[in-house]
Order: structure tokens, then sequence, then C-alpha cells
């Protein structure tokens, strides 16, 4: 049986209030008010499409041994990388194994579900037994524009594999046409797209049909089979007239989160498909279909094996996480379309060595320390001589990995000299159970809701961008958790 056997989600933590867009840019776009309801998921400022899909592949790995992954796949159209494979960030980040297969996948935005394919054809051909498949988008609108209230940033990650199936994969049916709806040339910045109406009436109308009608014809069933019908559609009067012609009951229109989460791109069917296994009861079948240069859809019925796959958070434990962004501007500044002073300090030259990255990359990207096998003392960063001061054993060490471990608070700071785009800059000192103290940049939080003795997770950011040589840096921050007992 060849499937998915996990799966995880991740929605950032702020929401910008759609009628703040509205109320700074409306004037120059008076009919943007029809998009202007509802809220949208932003990455703040030290997130990016990659640091979106580590937290969701990070989500779906819960309770699976890492070292058994066998392929990462990485799907975006956002990538901050054109020479440099994206993937091999997170798979190094996620801290699996180096001798795996890893590819990235984009060009548009059914690439999520192209990727899906492929991880489940390597599976089922028995080239693999599994590969975790991340997809992930942070796209920008330009301002008054509508893609600016409609576009929301997230990721969804999905474990293929054929042990422990939750949902098995039944058949597909794609299509694909050079259709131009949305587009951005080598070095366009912002989403542009062709009319409304053109997308809605050749688009959605009869690139989706014919992609759900092959499919039922494929496999020799009818709409009414499946438990929920999976379809990125953010125009409310398309989805209505498509659901009416494909004859899709009320109950099983999986909703697009449109109202909280935005139009994803890349990830939307994912995350829609994620929201519905959240949800989904043994026997149930999921018709999920994505679009974007034509359509890809495919067929999955769930298992009995669903009910122990409900311990991670998901699409919904993310979007339950929320916070507001209470400054439009802030937004701006953060995606560089309002140019902000940030201070003399900004202006350093952020060299990246990469020889000396390599050599410890697993430090840097997947926060990889040591542990003492004599004494198993915790030890970051990683030492050759052991720190507790009853051992002292020398190169007695094995890798001991942080990223995954709870940590507390042991010192921190509000910093309003330091360059920040989300100023006062807060970092501290981070102590792990055991072992091990480091010093971290803290995010998604406030000054005032710190604490010293408060638990931290770590979570897998931008550390700096480098203008003039077009890099990001990444690194590991702590993030505020609830109190572990």
């Amino acid at each position: 049986m060849v499937g998915i056997c996990s799966y995880g989600g991740y929605v950032p933590r702020y929401r910008l209030n759609r009628g703040l867009i509205y109320q700074a840019m409306g004037w120059m776009n008076p009919g943007n008010i029809a998009n202007a309801r509802g809220e949208k998921a932003v990455a703040n400022f030290d997130e990016d499409s990659l640091t979106l899909a580590v937290a969701a592949g990070i989500d779906a790995l819960k309770g699976f041994d890492r070292d058994k992954v066998e392929g990462v796949y990485v799907a975006s159209t956002t990538m901050p990388y054109k020479e440099r494979l994206n993937a091999g960030i997170v798979t190094t980040a996620l801290g699996v194994n180096d001798q795996i297969r890893a590819a990235d996948f984009s060009g548009g935005i059914k690439s999520g579900t192209t990727a899906l394919l492929s991880a489940l054809e390597s599976v089922a051909a028995g080239t693999v037994s599994n590969i975790l498949v991340c997809a992930s988008d942070c796209r920008l609108g330009k301002p008054a524009s509508p893609q600016e209230l409609i576009f929301g940033d997230g990721a969804a990650a999905l474990l293929v594999g054929n042990d422990g199936v939750i949902a098995e994969f039944k058949g597909s049916y794609s299509t694909t046409y050079d259709f131009v709806d949305h587009y951005r040339g080598e070095f366009a910045k912002y989403d542009r797209q062709w009319e409304d109406r053109w997308i809605r009436d050749l688009g959605f109308d009869q690139l989706v049909p014919e992609a759900v009608g092959g499919l039922l014809r494929k496999l020799d069933m009818k709409i009414t089979d499946f438990a929920k019908v999976i379809y990125p559609c953010h125009y409310p009067a398309a989805r209505k007239k498509l659901n009416k012609v494909l004859g899709i009951a009320p109950e099983a229109v999986q909703d697009n989160l449109q109202n909280e989460l935005g139009e994803t791109g890349t990830p939307q069917a994912l995350i829609m498909l994620v929201r519905a296994l959240e949800e989904a009861k043994a026997g149930d079948k999921l018709l999920v279909v994505s679009f974007g240069s034509g359509c890809d859809a495919l067929c999955f019925e769930v298992t009995d094996a669903i009910e122990g796959a409900r311990d991670r958070d998901g699409i919904s434990g993310s979007l339950a996480n929320r916070a507001e962004l209470d400054n439009y501007t802030k937004f701006l500044v953060w995606r560089d379309a309002l140019p902000a002073e940030v201070g003399l300090r900004s202006e350093e030259d952020l060299w990246t060595r990469w020889s000396s990255l390599w050599r410890q990359r697993k430090a840097v990207l997947g926060l990889w320390g040591s542990k003492c096998t004599k004494c198993g003392t915790p030890q970051l960063p990683p030492q050759r001589v052991c720190v507790n001061p009853e051992c002292g054993a020398v190169d007695e060490m094995e890798e001991y990995r942080f990223s995954d471990k709870i940590g507390r608070i042991a010192s921190y700071t509000g910093d309003m000299l330091a360059a920040s785009f989300n100023p006062p800059a807060i970092y501290g000192a981070v102590e792990f159970e055991g072992g091990g103290k480091y010093y971290f940049d803290f995010t998604d939080c406030d000054l005032d809701a710190l604490s010293t003795g408060m638990a931290v997770a770590m979570s897998f950011r931008k550390k700096y961008y480098d203008k003039i040589r077009d890099i990001t840096g990444y690194f590991w921050k702590a993030v505020p958790v609830k109190e572990v007992k």
C-alpha cells in the first residue's frame, strides 16, 4: 500500500486584517473593497518559503525516525536560490541523513501536487520507501493590487511511504497547459496576473472540470463517492459555479481558508488536504485538485491508521496560534516594499564564508551539538572536550540534535540599538535540559511577555540577508511556547 503516512502544516503567527490594507491603499483602487474581508497570514520578517517548509516538515515528522527518511522534495515558486539546491537547505535543517534524494519543484503553483505525485510514484516503484514533500510560498502582490489582499503565506508537508499509510493513493489524472494566469519574470518581485474574467471563465471553469472528469473516468468513480473535494479557487462566484457544475454536495466542499489564511499558491491544495485529513475518518475518499499551468487530480482513501496521526499541530493548530499584526507599514518594511532606516549597524558587510559554513553546516543549519558518551552530557556548540568538570573526556562525543529540544530562558534583553526590522532586537541565553547553553535571537514574541525560566522551542529562521551578494543566511531562533510540564 502506498500513500500518505503523515501530515504537517505551518501558518505564520502574524495575521494582517485586510481592512487595514484597504484603509491605507483603497484610495488607489477602490474596487479592492471586494477583497478586503477577513485577514491574511503574514510571514514574519525572518521567515521565507524555506523556513515555512522546515516548520511544516518538522510537524509532519513528529514521532518518526528522521534517520529513515529517504528523500525530501520542496515545492515553491518563491525559493530564495536559483542555483543552490533549496531542498538541500531544508534537508540539513530537518536533521535527516545526507545520503538521500532531494529535489526542488517550481515553475507553477501546481508544483506542490507534482512533487507529491513524483514521491508517490517513486515509492510505488520501490526506488525508495518514503519521501517527505514540503510545499510553501511567500508570494508578494504589489501594494494596491488585488493580489496584496488575496495572497497569504503558509506551508504543508506530507510524508509519503508504504508503511503506516493513513491515506492510500488510488490514482491521478494530470493536464498541462501554458495557460498564463499569474506570472513573474526572472527579476520580478511582485506577482502579475491577467484579467480575472479570463482566469475564471477559461481557467477554472474549463481546466478543473476536465481534470476532475478525467480522474472519475479513469477510476470509474462518481463525484458523490468523495467525502471531501479539495480544490483551490479564491473566487467565491467561481467556486459556487464549479460546485454546481461538478455536482459537489455542500458538505463535501473543503473550505479554502480564504478569510483566515489567504491564497497561498503552491501549497494551497496540500494545505486544504492537510485540513481535510485532520477531520477525516477511515473510509473517506478525498479528491484533491491543484490548479496552475494545468491541473493535477489525485484520489486518496483514508485508512484506519488515521487516528494515530492526530498528535501534531497541522493547519488547525497553526491557525489557532495567531497574533494580530496591527501595522500595515510594518508589513511593507518586512517585505522590502517600503525602504526604512534600520541604523548604521545594518550596514555591516555580511560575508558568507562558504568553506566555514560547509565545515559547520550541521551545527548552523541543523543545530547539532554533541553528547559525551562517557557521562551523557549534551553540549552546544559541539565540543571535543566534555564540559562536565567531573568528566573531561576527550574526543568521546556523538552527535546530538538540539533543534527538537525544549529549552528555558536563562537571560534576555531588548536592544533598541541593534539593527532589527522589528525593534527591539530580543536575544539572550537559552539552557537545555541536561546540558547545552547558547545565545539565540528570540522571535514571534514581545519583550514584555518574556521571563527567565520560560520554555522556548527552536525555530529555523532567516538570520541575515546580504543584499550585495543576494545571499540569505539561516540559523535557529527561540520561540516561547506554552509551559511544558
